[in-house]
């Protein structure tokens, strides 16, 4: 898909008008081209498909919870989530940050290769099929994320791999894997 800038608004080429409506409505609250400027708001630019459709899945049926999420989910009819998955899937993803404290860049590092972070979301992070995108993720909201997985108010998608990976984590651990994974750069 190609991306088009008029005026501030995304208009992605091949994208059906229906789906245009609801993209900006994502945009509102996720940031301009889906990355997200609001604290505890994810980025959703460059969100595998996949993910994004199960996303939408779990906020519709109530297995996730957001006052905010969840009737805008039930906006999008199953029907056309996979277009509207594909959309956000083809944004270009979110800028690295710059890391301004290195040593605790490499203890999130170390934690990532620890837990094996990379072979469920790919060595760059970027996810895949229902592993979200990582890299260049909020801080804030991995931290979140993170948390809620580890206190069980966040469910995983088929095994539950996520809550159990989370549990194992310390808070400061949290935070530090976060840093590292908002400010991901791939080593040559």
């Amino acid at each position: 898909m190609i991306r088009l800038a008029l005026g501030g608004a995304f208009l992605l080429a091949a994208t059906p008008a229906f789906c245009q409506a609801q993209i900006d409505a994502c945009f509102a609250c996720h940031g301009a081209a889906g990355v997200s400027t609001t604290p505890l708001t994810p980025s959703l630019a460059a969100q595998p498909a996949s993910y994004v459709i199960v996303q939408l899945a779990l906020f519709r049926s109530g297995k996730r919870t957001s006052v905010v999420m969840a009737p805008m989910a039930q906006t999008v009819a199953a029907r056309e989530a996979r277009s509207l998955a594909e959309a956000i899937e083809s944004l270009a993803p979110p800028p690295a940050g710059p890391d301004t404290d290195s040593s605790r860049y490499e203890r999130g590092r170390a934690v990532a290769a620890r837990e094996r972070c990379d072979s469920c979301h790919q060595p760059d992070y970027s996810g895949i099929e229902t592993a979200p995108r990582l890299a260049h993720q909020r801080e804030d909201y991995l931290v979140k994320a993170l948390g809620d997985f580890k206190a069980g108010a966040r469910v995983g998608y088929g095994e539950p791999v996520m809550p159990a990976v989370a549990k194992g984590l310390s808070n400061a651990e949290i935070g530090e894997l976060a840093h590292y994974l908002a400010h991901f750069r791939r080593r040559p």
